[in-house]
Protein backbone atom coordinates (compact mmCIF):
# COMPACT_ATOMS: atom_id res chain seq x y z
CA UNK A 1 0.00 0.00 0.00
CA UNK A 2 2.69 2.41 0.78
CA UNK A 3 4.64 1.40 -2.31
CA UNK A 4 1.38 2.16 -4.07
CA UNK A 5 0.97 5.50 -3.04
CA UNK A 6 4.11 6.75 -3.05
CA UNK A 7 4.64 8.13 -6.40
CA UNK A 8 1.13 10.37 -5.94
CA UNK A 9 2.15 12.12 -3.22
CA UNK A 10 5.46 12.93 -4.70
CA UNK A 11 3.65 13.75 -7.88
CA UNK A 12 1.37 16.03 -5.93
CA UNK A 13 4.18 17.87 -3.88
CA UNK A 14 5.89 18.39 -7.36
CA UNK A 15 2.95 20.01 -8.45
CA UNK A 16 1.81 22.62 -5.38
CA UNK A 17 5.98 23.11 -5.70
CA UNK A 18 5.09 24.30 -9.38
CA UNK A 19 2.19 26.05 -8.51
CA UNK A 20 3.70 27.96 -5.69
CA UNK A 21 6.45 29.12 -8.00
CA UNK A 22 4.54 30.18 -10.69
CA UNK A 23 2.54 32.04 -7.83
CA UNK A 24 5.62 33.92 -6.53
CA UNK A 25 7.00 34.60 -10.42
CA UNK A 26 3.29 36.05 -11.08
CA UNK A 27 3.60 38.07 -8.04
CA UNK A 28 6.93 39.53 -8.66
CA UNK A 29 6.03 40.05 -12.10
CA UNK A 30 3.01 42.12 -10.94
CA UNK A 31 5.37 44.01 -7.92
CA UNK A 32 7.67 44.86 -11.18
CA UNK A 33 4.97 46.35 -12.96
CA UNK A 34 4.10 48.75 -10.28
CA UNK A 35 7.01 50.21 -9.78
CA UNK A 36 7.73 50.76 -13.69
CA UNK A 37 4.12 52.30 -13.36
CA UNK A 38 5.07 54.68 -10.48
CA UNK A 39 8.43 55.65 -12.27
CA UNK A 40 6.78 56.57 -15.19
CA UNK A 41 3.25 58.53 -13.65
CA UNK A 42 5.50 60.24 -11.09
CA UNK A 43 8.86 60.21 -12.59
CA UNK A 44 10.86 59.05 -9.32
CA UNK A 45 10.62 56.23 -7.33
CA UNK A 46 10.65 57.57 -3.54
CA UNK A 47 12.60 54.71 -1.54
CA UNK A 48 13.82 56.40 1.94
CA UNK A 49 17.48 56.95 2.11
CA UNK A 50 19.83 57.12 4.65
CA UNK A 51 20.27 60.85 5.48
CA UNK A 52 23.93 62.32 3.97
CA UNK A 53 26.27 62.74 6.57
CA UNK A 54 26.21 66.62 7.92
CA UNK A 55 29.26 68.12 5.97
CA UNK A 56 32.21 69.54 8.01
CA UNK A 57 33.60 73.10 6.70
CA UNK A 58 36.83 74.82 7.19
CA UNK A 59 37.78 78.05 8.68
CA UNK A 60 40.62 80.45 7.01
CA UNK A 61 42.36 82.48 9.98
CA UNK A 62 42.02 86.11 9.01
CA UNK A 63 43.74 87.85 11.90
CA UNK A 64 44.89 87.01 15.58
CA UNK A 65 44.23 89.20 18.35
CA UNK A 66 45.30 88.70 22.47
CA UNK A 67 42.91 87.22 24.77
CA UNK A 68 43.78 87.18 28.51
CA UNK A 69 44.44 84.02 29.98
CA UNK A 70 42.44 84.49 32.74
CA UNK A 71 39.09 84.87 31.56
CA UNK A 72 37.03 81.68 31.58
CA UNK A 73 34.49 82.55 28.55
CA UNK A 74 31.31 82.61 28.89
CA UNK A 75 29.59 84.92 26.21
CA UNK A 76 31.12 87.24 23.38
CA UNK A 77 29.29 89.86 21.72
CA UNK A 78 30.51 92.71 19.60
CA UNK A 79 28.44 95.90 20.49
CA UNK A 80 29.51 98.60 18.70
CA UNK A 81 32.58 97.96 17.70
CA UNK A 82 34.17 96.92 20.57
CA UNK A 83 33.94 93.64 22.40
CA UNK A 84 31.75 92.58 24.83
CA UNK A 85 33.12 89.66 26.98
CA UNK A 86 31.17 87.79 29.96
CA UNK A 87 33.07 85.18 32.07
CA UNK A 88 32.45 82.54 34.74
CA UNK A 89 33.19 80.59 37.66
CA UNK A 90 32.05 81.52 41.18
CA UNK A 91 34.23 84.33 42.56
CA UNK A 92 35.56 85.37 39.03
CA UNK A 93 32.60 86.09 36.95
CA UNK A 94 32.85 89.57 35.09
CA UNK A 95 31.13 91.73 32.57
CA UNK A 96 33.56 93.95 30.47
CA UNK A 97 34.32 95.85 27.58
CA UNK A 98 37.73 94.64 25.91
CA UNK A 99 39.68 97.08 23.27
CA UNK A 100 39.82 94.12 20.50
CA UNK A 101 43.53 94.74 19.02
CA UNK A 102 44.89 94.74 23.00
CA UNK A 103 43.09 92.51 24.31
CA UNK A 104 42.62 94.89 27.32
CA UNK A 105 39.47 95.47 29.19
CA UNK A 106 38.29 99.18 28.82
CA UNK A 107 35.40 98.34 31.29
CA UNK A 108 35.59 95.51 33.52
CA UNK A 109 32.59 94.72 35.98
CA UNK A 110 33.26 91.96 38.83
CA UNK A 111 29.99 89.93 39.99
CA UNK A 112 29.06 88.60 42.91
CA UNK A 113 31.38 85.70 44.52
CA UNK A 114 27.57 84.15 44.82
CA UNK A 115 27.10 84.33 40.66
CA UNK A 116 28.35 81.99 38.31
CA UNK A 117 28.14 84.33 35.48
CA UNK A 118 27.38 82.73 31.86
CA UNK A 119 26.10 83.87 27.87
CA UNK A 120 25.79 87.41 27.19
CA UNK A 121 23.72 89.43 24.30
CA UNK A 122 22.74 92.85 23.63
CA UNK A 123 19.09 93.76 22.77
CA UNK A 124 18.47 97.25 22.00
CA UNK A 125 19.99 99.42 24.74
CA UNK A 126 19.84 96.35 27.38
CA UNK A 127 22.59 93.95 28.29
CA UNK A 128 21.60 90.46 29.66
CA UNK A 129 23.75 88.05 30.79
CA UNK A 130 23.14 84.58 31.91
CA UNK A 131 23.60 82.80 35.10
CA UNK A 132 24.02 79.16 35.76
CA UNK A 133 22.65 77.95 38.57
CA UNK A 134 21.49 80.98 40.23
CA UNK A 135 18.12 81.28 38.76
CA UNK A 136 18.36 84.63 37.14
CA UNK A 137 19.73 86.76 33.64
CA UNK A 138 21.02 89.97 34.90
CA UNK A 139 20.19 93.31 33.00
CA UNK A 140 22.52 96.19 32.91
CA UNK A 141 22.06 99.64 30.70
CA UNK A 142 24.52 99.24 28.06
CA UNK A 143 26.36 102.86 28.10
CA UNK A 144 27.14 102.23 31.67
CA UNK A 145 26.72 98.92 32.55
CA UNK A 146 24.64 99.26 35.26
CA UNK A 147 22.51 96.43 37.08
CA UNK A 148 18.25 97.72 36.22
CA UNK A 149 17.05 94.34 37.12
CA UNK A 150 16.88 90.72 36.85
CA UNK A 151 14.54 87.81 35.57
CA UNK A 152 13.90 84.74 37.03
CA UNK A 153 14.43 81.89 35.07
CA UNK A 154 10.91 80.11 36.55
CA UNK A 155 9.21 83.19 34.91
CA UNK A 156 10.43 82.40 31.68
CA UNK A 157 9.89 78.53 31.45
CA UNK A 158 9.21 76.55 34.46
CA UNK A 159 11.49 74.07 32.77
CA UNK A 160 14.45 76.17 31.99
CA UNK A 161 16.91 75.60 35.16
CA UNK A 162 20.53 76.67 34.07
CA UNK A 163 21.67 79.76 31.79
CA UNK A 164 24.60 78.50 29.31
CA UNK A 165 24.09 80.74 26.21
CA UNK A 166 22.25 83.53 24.63
CA UNK A 167 21.66 85.33 21.82
CA UNK A 168 18.84 87.10 19.37
CA UNK A 169 17.66 87.09 15.81
CA UNK A 170 16.21 91.04 15.80
CA UNK A 171 12.98 89.62 17.09
CA UNK A 172 13.08 86.71 19.85
CA UNK A 173 15.87 85.85 22.46
CA UNK A 174 17.54 82.54 22.10
CA UNK A 175 18.57 80.64 25.14
CA UNK A 176 20.32 77.18 25.78
CA UNK A 177 20.88 75.40 29.16
CA UNK A 178 23.08 72.80 28.34
CA UNK A 179 20.52 70.52 26.85
CA UNK A 180 19.71 69.99 23.28
CA UNK A 181 16.99 72.37 23.50
CA UNK A 182 16.88 75.70 22.16
CA UNK A 183 14.06 78.43 23.97
CA UNK A 184 12.76 81.33 21.96
CA UNK A 185 12.01 84.06 24.60
CA UNK A 186 9.83 87.61 23.68
CA UNK A 187 12.75 90.54 24.78
CA UNK A 188 10.07 92.56 26.49
CA UNK A 189 7.64 90.38 28.09
CA UNK A 190 10.34 87.67 28.70
CA UNK A 191 7.25 85.22 27.52
CA UNK A 192 8.40 81.87 26.21
CA UNK A 193 7.86 81.81 22.27
CA UNK A 194 8.42 78.32 21.49
CA UNK A 195 11.11 75.67 22.19
CA UNK A 196 13.42 74.44 19.12
CA UNK A 197 15.03 70.90 19.64
CA UNK A 198 18.41 70.82 17.84
CA UNK A 199 19.10 67.53 15.76
CA UNK A 200 22.06 66.30 13.72
CA UNK A 201 20.61 63.84 11.62
CA UNK A 202 18.79 61.60 13.87
CA UNK A 203 20.67 62.71 16.75
CA UNK A 204 19.96 65.22 19.06
CA UNK A 205 23.07 67.77 19.76
CA UNK A 206 23.54 67.74 23.65
CA UNK A 207 25.67 70.16 26.07
CA UNK A 208 24.10 73.43 23.22
CA UNK A 209 26.91 76.32 24.88
CA UNK A 210 27.65 79.92 23.70
CA UNK A 211 25.09 81.22 20.69
CA UNK A 212 25.53 83.31 18.16
CA UNK A 213 22.91 84.82 15.44
CA UNK A 214 24.77 84.90 11.56
CA UNK A 215 23.36 86.00 9.00
CA UNK A 216 19.73 84.13 9.59
CA UNK A 217 21.30 81.15 11.18
CA UNK A 218 22.39 80.11 14.76
CA UNK A 219 26.05 79.36 15.59
CA UNK A 220 26.32 77.39 18.61
CA UNK A 221 29.31 76.20 20.86
CA UNK A 222 28.73 72.68 22.00
CA UNK A 223 30.87 71.85 25.83
CA UNK A 224 33.91 69.96 24.86
CA UNK A 225 33.95 69.87 21.05
CA UNK A 226 36.68 72.26 19.00
CA UNK A 227 34.02 72.41 16.65
CA UNK A 228 30.90 74.86 15.69
CA UNK A 229 27.61 74.01 14.88
CA UNK A 230 25.57 76.32 12.19
CA UNK A 231 21.60 75.69 12.73
CA UNK A 232 18.67 76.48 10.96
CA UNK A 233 15.93 78.27 13.35
CA UNK A 234 13.08 77.18 11.60
CA UNK A 235 14.04 73.19 11.67
CA UNK A 236 16.72 73.08 14.46
CA UNK A 237 18.62 70.73 11.91
CA UNK A 238 22.04 71.47 11.75
CA UNK A 239 23.52 72.18 8.34
CA UNK A 240 26.93 72.02 8.94
CA UNK A 241 29.91 71.87 11.36
CA UNK A 242 32.63 74.54 11.50
CA UNK A 243 36.19 72.85 12.28
CA UNK A 244 37.62 74.95 15.13
CA UNK A 245 40.50 72.49 16.08
CA UNK A 246 43.56 73.45 14.00
CA UNK A 247 43.30 76.90 15.86
CA UNK A 248 43.48 75.85 18.92
CA UNK A 249 46.54 77.27 20.46
CA UNK A 250 49.47 74.95 21.75
CA UNK A 251 48.93 76.24 25.15
CA UNK A 252 45.93 75.09 26.06
CA UNK A 253 45.94 71.84 23.93
CA UNK A 254 45.76 69.39 26.81
CA UNK A 255 43.39 71.40 29.07
CA UNK A 256 40.08 69.62 28.81
CA UNK A 257 38.27 73.21 30.82
CA UNK A 258 39.89 75.28 28.20
CA UNK A 259 37.59 74.52 25.92
CA UNK A 260 36.13 76.57 22.60
CA UNK A 261 33.75 78.87 23.92
CA UNK A 262 33.03 82.28 22.41
CA UNK A 263 31.24 83.48 19.10
CA UNK A 264 30.79 87.60 18.39
CA UNK A 265 29.45 88.75 15.48
CA UNK A 266 29.86 92.11 13.60
CA UNK A 267 27.46 92.66 11.01
CA UNK A 268 28.71 96.36 10.24
CA UNK A 269 31.97 94.87 9.01
CA UNK A 270 30.97 91.39 8.24
CA UNK A 271 33.76 89.51 10.65
CA UNK A 272 33.20 86.74 12.69
CA UNK A 273 35.46 85.88 15.68
CA UNK A 274 36.15 82.99 17.97
CA UNK A 275 38.09 82.18 21.31
CA UNK A 276 37.95 79.56 23.90
CA UNK A 277 38.30 79.58 27.74
CA UNK A 278 41.39 80.44 28.94
CA UNK A 279 42.87 80.55 25.69
CA UNK A 280 45.56 83.35 24.94
CA UNK A 281 44.35 84.26 21.73
CA UNK A 282 41.03 85.43 20.06
CA UNK A 283 40.88 84.70 16.18
CA UNK A 284 38.98 86.55 13.08
CA UNK A 285 37.95 83.80 10.67
CA UNK A 286 35.84 83.22 7.50
CA UNK A 287 34.17 80.26 6.31
CA UNK A 288 35.46 78.54 3.71
CA UNK A 289 32.41 77.90 1.57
Amino acid sequence: MVSTHTPVLAQESADVRSTSAAVFRGRSVAVIVLILAAIAVGGSLMIPAAPAKTPVQTVTLVKAYPHDTAAFCQGLVMFHGQLLEGTGHYGHSRLRTVDLATGKPLVDLALSDQIFGEGVTVWKNTILQLTWQNGFLILYDAATLKETGRVKFSDIDPGLREGWGITHDGKHLIISDGSSTLRFVDPDTFRLVRRLRIKDGFRSVERLNELEFVNGEILANVWYLDQIARIDPQTGRVTSWLDIAPLRPAEVRRSREATLNGIAWDPQTQRLFVTGKYWPQLFEIKVNE
